[in-house]
């Protein structure tokens, strides 16, 4: 056993490195409080988790001030990125405050929920979250896909994926 395998986690570069470089999906995800107030973030820690039912896992920041409109049965919107756009990714990657309409400025078109489905996105997947796990500094949410919207041709998609060159920060 090498002295890297025996630290914490946190303090070995090479599992940061490596861990840095699990792919993941990049998406817009909107979501509505209890009040029907709407905001939107860049997220990037976005996986499929089941077949049947149809469900993902988004990982969000517990520091994120709407982090209590979270819970079972929320609506939530999963808008792709297109692979090269900085468009959505500039706007939504600067974080708003509570006072701030996240969606100004964005052409979108309501969904079944209510969300935005945004124009510039390949597509967007609607669905609800089942149900929430307590991951160290993000709360992982699991959400029942309920239905898709392709913006554009599905066949034509290249969806933005990120890797990261250190695994233990953004």
């Amino acid at each position: 056993m090498t002295a890297e395998n025996t630290k914490p986690a946190t303090e070995t570069p090479l599992l940061a490195q490596i861990l840095g470089r699990v792919p993941s999906g990049v998406f817009i995800v909107a979501i509505a409080g209890p009040d029907g107030k709407k905001t939107g973030l860049l997220a990037s820690w976005v996986q499929q988790a089941s077949f049947n039912p149809p469900q993902v896992t988004v990982a969000i920041n517990k520091s994120r001030w709407f982090i209590n409109w979270l819970s079972p049965g929320t609506p939530i919107t999963l808008n792709q990125i297109q692979k090269g756009d900085t468009l959505l990714f500039r706007h939504f990657g600067k974080g708003f405050d509570p006072d701030t309409d996240a969606f100004a400025g964005v052409d979108s078109t309501p969904g079944v929920s209510g969300l935005p489905i945004l124009q510039a996105a390949m597509a967007a997947l609607e669905g609800t979250v089942t149900s929430l796990l307590d991951a160290g500094d993000h709360m992982i949410c699991l959400v029942t896909l309920t239905a898709a919207h392709p913006v554009r041709n599905p066949a034509d998609f290249d969806p933005f994926v990120h890797v990261r060159k250190n695994g233990l920060s953004y």
